[in-house]
């Protein structure tokens, strides 16, 4: 028994010791095959890029499989990770290049359709929709009916809390066009705010 013991208690301070490394650490551990640091990397951010790619393809089971998809490439491609961006905004480029393909590839391009018929179907007064939805779910709601470009900018800003910069690095744009989307996001998310009769949420 003592033995016992003593393995748990060797194994708990090694699963310990994983979570408190950098992800840049685990990434250069996963590179050497290192599988309880491809653990700790899955367990720390895979919540994260499950709602990422969710937002992004709406079907939980196709963002189920991509995330898989993505952790997959990480085990395969971890050597090749420089470290020029955060790990977590490198974990979401890749995803969001699996959730675009993926989208092609169903040949649902034309993604806008998808948002006119939410936008026809949510055709309540604002006192119905306050009345069976708190005002986190109207701001989704809100948010759903944005543009694909503009939605993907509010969804890693707000939702992820990245940078201008980060932000930018994941969809491959310019600070720039970031704070013009930005921009009108937040302008076109006020004016759905202010349809549903919230007026108090800052957008």
């Amino acid at each position: 028994m003592p033995n016992v013991i003593a393995i748990n208690s060797a194994a708990k301070k090694h699963i310990d010791a994983a979570r408190a490394t950098s992800d840049e650490t685990l990434l250069a551990h996963i590179a050497k095959n290192d599988r309880t640091s491809m653990h700790t990397l899955y367990a720390r951010h895979n919540v994260r890029v499950y709602r990422f790619v969710l937002r992004m393809v709406r079907d939980t089971t196709m963002a189920e499989d991509l995330v898989s998809q993505v952790f997959l490439d990480v085990w395969r491609t971890a050597a090749q990770f420089e470290g020029r961006s955060q790990v977590s905004t490198w974990l979401l480029s890749i995803a969001r290049f699996k959730a675009l393909t993926a989208l092609r590839q169903r040949r649902h391009e034309d993604i806008d359709q998808d948002d006119v018929l939410e936008i026809a179907d949510g055709a309540d007064t604002p006192e119905t929709s306050l009345d069976r939805a708190t005002t986190s779910e109207i701001l989704r709601a809100c948010v759903a009916k944005l543009s694909p470009a503009h939605r993907e900018i509010i969804n890693l800003v707000y939702y992820h809390e990245k940078s201008v910069e980060e932000a930018g690095q994941i969809i491959g744009i310019p600070q720039s066009t970031v704070k013009t989307r930005m921009f009108y996001a937040r302008k076109q998310l006020a004016d759905l705010l202010r349809g549903a009769g919230v007026d108090s949420v800052a957008a």
